[in-house]
């Protein structure tokens, strides 16, 4: 390949990956990122593990002349910039809606109004804005329930319960086709992001994938930014000596997949012309609960630490969600990377670099705002 590639956030955890990936490949890419310091650290320059090869240009995606310049001779675009983080995002309202769906509405003004070469987008979507995923309820069936009640939450009842007879139901894989329901400002900038991209994108004929991320971690993840995801939060409070705090009763489901099997799924559908115009989510398919990720992190550290559960509700999260993955696979993709074998790669990456866990700082702001029940 020779194609020229633009990468938003390109010098971001998932975003460098996809960068390494793409030249590995033989595309020409160039980077546009603003090396936003929560990721990065105050004053950061170009991060020494970006790819060589690339083209890096210090820019905000909201900042039209820069990324239009960033644009040039483009031929292919992956827009990963965002803020990213479900808690943060509940009171940094104006930034993450400015950031995620202000700065995908500039990329698209540019696409729709000046002339350019380029002849795909992929959109970096979430699967957080499924709000709760897929149940069974043994009664009625397949349902897709809305936000447990605050009622139920106020009195620790964490199980999802079906809406029509109350009972216990549990958690099947979650299919694109599932009713959207955000339950964060996040959640909401993600659907956004994907709602005007494919609209634009089918309006002016210019292919266009929307990419619903699982949780994904790996080497890179930021150990010091306490709203990134769980893999890397734990580590960084388990490298610090501290036990991983856990909201509710550690039991909630997530689908967790390394950051090179999500690149390979991206890059597929990248390739892929069927792709085109597409929603497509990537994962493993396969639940795991958040105490089981810290248990599992935490033995591998060898230190005497256990989870500490504090039974308390966080504003905007849910209880389940893992993937039906059977669309892209239905194209041929499949991830290839054991729960175990990636927590190996991150733990091993882990303990070469130096975090500070701010996890606490970030539990009080949340509490001080009334957002944790």
């Amino acid at each position: 390949m020779n194609k020229k590639v633009l990468v938003t956030g390109g010098a971001g955890f998932i975003g460098s990956h996809t960068v390494e990936a793409l030249i590995e490949r033989g595309y020409s890419v160039r980077v546009f990122d603003n090396l936003n310091p929560q990721v990065h650290g105050a004053g950061a320059e170009k991060p020494a593990y970006l790819h060589a090869d690339a083209e890096f240009i210090l820019g905000d995606v909201r900042d039209r002349a820069a990324l239009a310049k960033a644009l040039a001779g483009m031929e292919l675009v992956i827009h990963d910039a965002a803020e990213v983080g479900v808690g943060q995002s509940m009171y940094s309202i104006e930034r993450y809606v400015s950031t995620n769906v202000h700065g995908t509405a500039v990329l698209w003004d540019i696409l729709a109004n000046d002339k350019h070469k380029v002849e795909k987008v992929l959109v970096a979507s979430s699967m957080s804005l499924y709000g709760e995923g897929r149940y069974e309820c043994s009664e009625h069936g397949k349902i897709a329930p809305s936000a447990r009640p605050d009622e139920q939450l106020k009195q620790g009842d964490w199980q999802m319960r079906c809406p029509d007879c109350g009972e216990p139901v549990e958690p099947v894989p979650t299919d694109e086709a599932k009713p959207l329901d955000c339950t964060s400002v996040y959640a909401q900038s993600k659907k956004d992001q994907e709602v005007y991209s494919l609209m634009i994108g089918k309006a002016y004929k210019l292919p266009t994938v929307a990419c619903r991320y699982f949780n994904c971690y790996g080497p890179r993840q930021s150990l010091n930014n306490p709203y990134t995801g769980a893999a890397a939060i734990f580590w960084s409070a388990i490298q610090n000596d501290k036990a991983p705090l856990i909201y509710e009763d550690g039991l909630q489901r997530r689908d967790f997949i390394h950051v090179k099997d999500l690149v390979r799924g991206k890059l597929f559908l990248l390739e892929t012309p069927e792709s085109d115009f597409g929603v497509f989510n990537i994962g493993t398919g396969k639940p795991t609960s958040i105490l089981e990720l810290a248990q599992t992190l935490i033995k591998m550290s060898g230190k005497d630490l256990k989870p500490n559960v504090i039974q308390k509700f966080r504003s905007g999260d849910i209880r389940d969600c893992f993937a039906d993955v059977s669309k892209l696979g239905g194209l041929g993709f499949t991830s290839s990377i054991s729960f175990e074998e990636g927590l190996c790669d991150l733990v091993a990456w882990g303990n070469l670099q130096q975090s500070v866990s701010n996890v606490e700082n970030a539990h009080r702001d949340l509490v001080q705002k009334g957002l944790v029940v």
